[in-house]
């Protein structure tokens, strides 16, 4: 089963063999293709790379986060999960690469009206991250779970975290800023799309938390899990990243099989909580280390 994460090596191959270097605002070069598609089916297993390893926690308290609309990084940090630590909304502290500026973001807790925000309270007025917002802006999410209960061949279930309106306020404009489901035979199968796509450092998360979204709702609904497909515009590397993507590359994919994701106690997907769910039989690689850009 394993050799069925052999996608996204090759999306990192490509890159490394196609890609085009060019600068960014952060002093750090990438490494960039414009298009990449990642695609797998549920059915071989819960899709975390085995070539390297990837912290589940991480990705399941992040979008529990989501899922309950919160934008307060202490709530994060209070579960040990410290990888918006760097960020802060924009509109609070503006961003700096500075070692002064870095250190006032550090120490804001408001992350302002980012991916959860967008999907319970879609363009409600945003204050604080400790603000009542209950019944205000739109419910993507309860809204797409609605549709998908009452009539889920239509082709509009999405749900959004792109809001230009609101941008000013992010501590980061979403990088994954779009999900859409389709039901095909009683599976659910969900795309996800996204504008810029760290390879190497976000992806594997990216991966993991989409799937996770996938098995959450369709627990919710009453599906079997379908198709899990990423649609990557800018899919880069960073030139600090190179020699792991390499290294990365050198592993087999097929070593280790894919684990089994396992949620128990499940009443609702709004009152699910990460230490519900965890993996099963999770073995891969050694973790490789790659240094985080702020941008």
């Amino acid at each position: 089963m394993g050799v069925k994460m052999k996608a996204y090596l090759d999306i990192v191959k490509n890159i490394l063999e196609t890609g085009e270097r060019k600068p960014t605002r952060s002093g750090m070069d990438i490494i960039s293709l414009p298009g990449s598609l990642f695609q797998h089916d549920m059915k071989e297993g819960f899709p975390m790379l085995t070539t390297k390893k990837v912290p589940f926690k991480l990705v399941a308290t992040e979008l529990e986060f989501f899922i309950k609309g919160l934008t307060d990084k202490k709530w994060l940090q209070d579960r040990n999960n410290h990888i918006w630590d760097e960020w802060c909304n924009v509109d609070k502290v503006p961003w700096s690469n500075t070692e002064d500026g870095k250190a006032k973001m550090a120490a804001e807790r408001d992350l302002g009206p980012i991916y959860g925000f967008q999907w319970r309270h879609f363009n409600a007025p945003y204050e604080n991250y400790d603000t009542d917002y209950t019944g205000k802006g739109v419910d993507q999410l309860q809204n797409m779970i609605g549709m998908l209960k009452s009539d889920p061949n239509r082709k509009r279930i999405m749900m959004s975290a792109w809001n230009p309106i609101q941008m000013k306020q992010m501590a980061l404009p979403p990088c994954h800023f779009n999900a859409h489901t389709t039901v095909d035979n009683g599976k659910l199968n969900l795309i996800w799309s996204q504008r810029s796509v760290d390879t190497m450092l976000g992806l594997p998360f990216n991966i993991t938390s989409y799937a996770l979204l996938l098995h959450l709702i369709a627990k919710e609904c009453g599906f079997k899990e379908g198709k899990l497909v990423g649609l990557l515009a800018d899919t880069h590397i960073y030139a600090n990243h190179i020699e792991g993507a390499k290294e990365q590359l050198t592993r087999d994919p097929t070593k280790y099989k894919l684990p089994t994701l396992k949620t128990e106690n499940f009443t609702s997907i709004f009152d699910w909580e990460y230490s519900d769910s965890k993996v099963e039989n999770y073995e891969s690689y050694p973790r490789i280390p790659f240094e985080i850009s702020v941008v």
